[in-house]
């Protein structure tokens, strides 16, 4: 039984650890792209990641893509952007979306990985500061 409660608070501690360090790197990512906005409306297409966005100060969940500053996608399928700032959620899906998206982040090896399109920056006239530039990549 010791043991079973003992898994069972590792497992609870590690979970929220991940939570807390993708709180971080959105906090961060949402400040980078819309340093003049007092609050990010967000659009996400996995309802299971939501209470991540609702439990951010300075970031509003938003029901319709149309009213949303940034879409972030966590799955393949095709949808209407609008010219809305993409920001891909998984390494497969940033593959995929990678002519549309601003960047992408995704767990891989236990890690979190950021990167941030250059071309996709540059045609949104977005500038990274200082501390985020080490993520921008030239993909083609």
């Amino acid at each position: 039984m010791k043991r079973f409660v003992l898994l069972t608070m590792f497992v609870v501690s590690s979970f929220s650890s991940q939570i807390n360090v993708e709180k971080k790197i959105y906090k961060m990512i949402f400040s980078a792209l819309f340093p003049s906005n007092s609050v990010v409306k967000v659009w996400s297409d996995e309802p299971s990641k939501t209470f991540i966005f609702a439990s951010m100060k300075k970031v509003k969940l938003v029901k319709s893509q149309n009213n949303a500053d940034i879409l972030m996608l966590y799955h393949n399928e095709e949808i209407d952007t609008n010219n809305k700032i993409v920001f891909a959620n998984g390494y497969l899906v940033f593959q995929r979306k990678k002519g549309k998206a601003v960047g992408g982040f995704y767990w891989q090896k236990g890690r979190p990985n950021l990167i941030f399109v250059k071309k996709i920056l540059q045609k949104k006239g977005i500038v990274l500061p200082d501390n985020l530039k080490k993520y921008i990549e030239d993909i083609k």
